[in-house]
């Protein structure tokens, strides 16, 4: 099967006529070949943007809700589809996919949708009959760049709140995961989308997405990935002064207190450290737990780890295959590198090659590791898969030092039943969300992004909006 690019509202071939092998992670062979789109096919996909533009921008704002809100219901009414497309070409289990993934993108579709409808205007009366008012206009062509991690999930966060805002959008999702991306371009024919508003062009980071942060005429870039990544998107971007939204990675703590809700603690933990193979951006990589406790929580904690089903990701487990063969074989070298560090090994620390159609697939089992030093390259360098340590303190200012020693400051959690205990944590760690007594609870409206080299910006709500526009104030004087 081939996939096509998605310009000027047709599924249309790469110039070049190359493409690249995608591949099924849980059995390690192509299934499907994506567009290898280069320069040509990136400004192909901006001319046509910007021919768009003009209408859509001024459009009513009530009338892209629709438009938009449609989208929103078609991924709704082809949830299974796309939900098996989510778990073939990324590796994760199906009943994630259905439950979180394909969910999570009808709701970033819908909720943009509905908040350019409720979004209100400034006015400044000055006393000697002046009156100040801002508005907020699209920025014009925008490109947005996703991860593979939550394929549909995070290319609708960046896509949905551009369209609403008025812009015209060039999108490249993972080459690794492209195929919702696809589908989803099938989507937007459907649903009326007008052509050139949306453009999704396939390929390499290193040569569609290069193609997009340099092209002169787009003018924001939204990225999902990784900091070396986002490192080098700012170096092309900040001297060409581009607006820039940059969600990068993450080394997470959880920091767990003797007072906690014990049950309800272990078994968020476990959801939070190994949830999609542990390839969540918000995933908890580093648990700290009060020494009083700490023997406890380890034995349970590996206990449950050590039952947690691993194997086909069509099927009832828990844990599917992680992304690609090169992942795989980066995760299993970080957890040598752990026990060079002095690490032990709990439980997991080894390839899974399941029986049956996945036996060649890139699994790797759920792995604990303790007796590390905070500061080891394990616990500093952003791993990315099924691996967490755990580390015992005895105060909380020893917490908040380990918990902070990292570069990055995405996500952090909580768990003690002492309100003043949570209220003075979360201001003290450095990161952009902290979550106490739960995980990955999300509202919609509230600013999502990290601090230090986690990125620069926040996505969410009107946050996101406001990335996508310019504001202007209008001055006027009453005569």
């Amino acid at each position: 099967m081939k996939l096509h690019n998605y310009i000027n509202g047709q599924l249309t071939p790469p110039q070049s006529g190359n493409y690249l092998d995608n591949y099924d992670p849980a059995i390690g062979a192509v299934y499907s070949q994506i567009p290898d789109s280069d320069h040509r096919d990136v400004d192909q996909a901006v001319q046509s943007a910007k021919a768009a533009f003009p209408a859509w921008s001024l459009m009513p704002a009530a009338e892209r809700s629709r438009i938009l809100v449609r989208v929103a219901d078609i991924i709704l009414e082809r949830l299974d589809e796309l939900a098996l497309a989510e778990s073939i070409d990324n590796g994760k289990p199906l009943s994630l996919a259905k439950a979180v993934d394909i969910p999570r993108a009808n709701q970033n579709f819908h909720f943009f949708a509905t908040a350019i409808l409720h979004w209100a205007s400034e006015a400044h009366i000055m006393e000697d009959k002046v009156i100040n008012y801002t508005i907020r206009q699209p920025i014009g062509v925008v490109g947005c760049i996703s991860p593979w991690n939550l394929p549909l999930y995070l290319f609708s966060w960046k896509i949905a709140p551009a369209l609403a805002s008025g812009n015209c959008v060039v999108a490249k999702p993972s080459e690794v995961t492209p195929m919702t991306a696809y589908l989803l371009s099938k989507i937007c024919i459907d649903a009326g989308l007008p052509a050139g508003v949306l453009n999704i062009v396939h390929g390499l980071g290193g040569k569609t997405g290069q193609a997009i942060v340099e092209h002169p005429e787009i003018k924001a870039i939204s990225f999902t990935g990784g900091t070396a990544t986002g490192e080098r998107i700012a170096a092309v971007a900040a001297p060409k002064f581009k607006k820039l939204s940059l969600e990068l990675g993450g080394k997470n703590p959880s920091i767990i207190f003797a007072d906690c809700e014990y049950d309800k603690m272990l078994t968020t933990t476990v959801r939070s450290s190994f949830a999609n193979q542990g390839q969540i951006c918000l995933c908890s990589s580093r648990i700290f737990v009060e020494r009083s406790i700490y023997e406890r929580f380890k034995t349970d904690f590996v206990e449950k780890v050590s039952k947690l089903k691993i194997g086909d990701p069509l099927e009832a487990v828990n844990v599917g295959a992680v992304v690609s063969k090169d992942h795989q074989q980066k995760i299993l070298s970080y957890i040598e590198l752990a026990k060079e560090e002095g690490g032990t090994v709990l439980t997991g620390g080894y390839a899974v090659n399941p029986e049956g159609r996945c036996a060649n697939g890139y699994f790797v089992a759920p792995t604990v590791i303790e007796g590390l030093d905070y500061n080891c390259r394990t616990n500093q360098e952003e791993i990315f898969g099924p691996v967490v340590t755990i580390t015992p303190f005895d105060s909380e200012e020893e917490a908040l030092t380990m918990a902070n020693s990292v570069r990055y400051g995405l996500a952090s959690v909580i768990w003690t039943q002492n309100i003043n205990r949570a209220a003075r944590m979360a201001q003290q760690l450095q990161s952009g969300i902290v979550w106490t007594n739960c995980w990955l609870l999300r509202d919609l409206r509230t600013p999502f992004g990290g601090v230090k080299d986690s990125g620069v910006g926040r996505e969410g709500g009107f946050y996101a909006l406001n990335f996508f526009t310019e504001p202007k104030n209008v001055c006027i004087e009453i005569s």
